[in-house]
């Protein structure tokens, strides 16, 4: 079975979700979003992973009205409580098995 891989280009983001040009560079240049294709902004393309951590740096920017530093702190921590969650869960998997055998 292969795995779709979905992609959205930088004007399929941000028109349809009325997030503003100048907002993805920021969060580009902080590092919370990366393009996975393209030299510049008509050929970028963002995986979905980027475009989930994308709405929620927007969110947290316009819900709190703070600022793009404190926002890609604020999401740098978030995906390492989901990194660590994952090796949480894993790792009980493992303690699972381990125990049960």
């Amino acid at each position: 079975m292969s795995e779709t891989i979905l992609y959205i280009s930088f004007e399929e983001l941000c028109e349809p979700e009325a997030i503003k040009h100048e907002w993805v560079l920021e969060l580009i240049d902080y590092g919370i979003a990366t393009p996975v294709t393209g030299s510049s902004e008509k050929d970028w393309y963002f995986d979905m992973s980027s475009v989930v951590w994308l709405k929620k740096a927007v969110r947290l920017y316009c819900e709190l009205e703070i600022d793009w530093v404190a926002v890609a702190l604020i999401i740098e921590l978030l995906k390492q409580k989901q990194a660590l969650a994952q090796e949480n869960q894993s790792l009980q998997s493992q303690l699972k098995r381990f125990h049960h055998a």
